[in-house]
């Protein structure tokens, strides 16, 4: 590429950067609010995917997925068979493939078939071992993915793990399959009958109806992003994640179904092997399409992030300093007058700060004795506040962490002078304070 093109490059993506991130289009009232605003979601989500991340992770899935389709479903209809609605769940899977064609009836055939033949009580232990934990694994994957996200930096601890994976593949099928059922029911009802058979509201009924499907993914899709990350996410911004994702999920099933009744050439050139291959890139595209929704979501409840996007924020020293005292403030003030404990994603939230970002300070503290873990993931002084001095505090981001391949630098006299008297000022600034002095002065 010549080289005299690179300024007429920058120069045009200098134009697109003003016009999304300016105020151009914000002067023009509503309409232009409104268009600026969609451009600049756009604009983050579709830098994210082309970063690479979104697909790799929705690859990943995609290969967890392979491993535990069989146990997952496994799992689901023996929960399906307890309550007696075993037979309604084929159909939801049929659905899912529905966009394959006749390639998905026969995947759902040979899904189902294989299911069925799992017979749990014959496995032994460590088979029956790795049937539960392949199916557990699955929902641990799409955690750390939504992790990845939300830029949370510690997962579930095992505890909170076990216990809300197991409720998830318990209750999820049966209340998806409960939910269908009623609509089902209801649609049977004379009264529902009577308003599809009328000219006037019944088009608007059969229309609703229509819609049912796409809504009951946007739904999932919404408590997905609601439960799955390792955060708190307002219901607001995972509604808007939903409905994106199944608006996504809607039309990009109605492309794919389009291009699998084409592609007529594939099936000769891949032969048998075809109907895998579909089957595997509509995997991929909804695990993607997931991803994306959960994206649109963060951006949503933290639209500061959308021109940054995964770049992690600079901290300066000083930054890092009043961070570390901020934490070790809130943190003491919540163990004094205690009403519901501090989790480095409630830290983030009254600080403003991402987890991820907050992650490394809270870890050297921990690592310094300051601060302390407990089972339900609480932040806790590490010892009495009486005992911890601010200038410990201090030194854990101004004197340890530090990384290299030397063993000392050789600085200058002068500026070894100059630096032991900065040390010197810091230390004198805090004197002998503790936690507790700083925290009785705002009693």
């Amino acid at each position: 590429m010549p080289l005299y093109n690179v300024p007429m490059q920058l120069d045009f993506l200098g134009k697109i950067d003003a016009l999304i991130w300016g105020d151009t289009l914000t002067k023009r009232g509503l309409p232009g609010r409104f268009a600026a605003t969609c451009l600049r979601y756009l604009y983050a989500v579709g830098r994210d995917f082309f970063s690479g991340q979104l697909t790799l992770r929705a690859m990943s899935l995609v290969y967890t997925t392979l491993l535990s389709i069989v146990p997952l479903l496994a799992f689901s209809f023996s929960v399906l068979k307890g309550f007696g609605v075993y037979q309604d769940l084929e159909p939801q899977l049929y659905g899912f493939l529905e966009p394959l064609g006749e390639k998905g009836d026969e995947i759902t055939a040979g899904v189902m078939d294989l299911v069925n033949k799992v017979n749990v009580r014959a496995l032994g232990g460590i088979a029956l071992l790795f049937f539960i934990y392949t199916a557990v694994a699955m929902v641990q994957k799409i955690e750390e993915s939504f992790n990845y996200v939300w830029y949370v930096s510690r997962p579930r601890s095992f505890a909170r793990r076990f216990t809300e994976y197991v409720f998830v593949l318990l209750i999820g099928p049966v209340a998806m399959v409960s939910a269908i059922s009623i609509m089902g029911t209801l649609q049977s009802d004379s009264a529902v009958q009577w308003l599809l058979t009328n000219d006037l509201v019944g088009p608007l009924f059969t229309t609703l109806g229509k819609l049912t499907p796409y809504a009951i993914v946007a739904g999932v899709f919404t408590f997905l992003y609601m439960f799955m990350p390792n955060t708190r996410v307002n219901f607001t911004s995972a509604l808007v994640g939903g409905l994106a994702g199944g608006f996504l999920w809607a039309t990009l099933a109605a492309i794919f179904a389009a291009f699998i009744v084409g592609s007529t050439k594939n099936q000769a050139i891949y032969a048998s092997f075809a109907i895998p291959i579909s089957a595997l890139i509509w995997l991929y595209l909804n695990w993607l399409i997931l991803l994306i929704g959960s994206q649109l979501a963060f951006y949503y409840q933290n639209p500061a992030y959308l021109s940054i996007g995964r770049r992690e924020p600079s901290l300066s020293n000083a930054m890092r300093e009043r961070l570390a005292l901020n934490i070790m403030f809130l943190v003491g003030r919540e163990f004094r007058d205690p009403t519901g404990g501090v989790t480095i994603n409630t830290l983030a939230d009254s600080l403003r700060i991402p987890a991820l970002t907050l992650a490394p300070v809270v870890n050297g503290l921990e690592q310094a004795g300051l601060l302390t873990l407990t089972e339900r993931e609480r932040l806790q002084p590490g010892r009495e506040s009486s005992r911890i001095e601010l200038a410990d505090v201090l030194a854990v981001v101004r004197v340890e962490g530090e990384t290299g391949s030397h063993a000392r630098p050789k600085w200058a006299g002068e500026v070894e002078n100059l630096g032991a008297k900065l040390d010197e000022a810091a230390l004198t600034t805090v004197g002998k304070q503790t936690l507790a002095s700083l925290l009785d002065k705002v009693e």
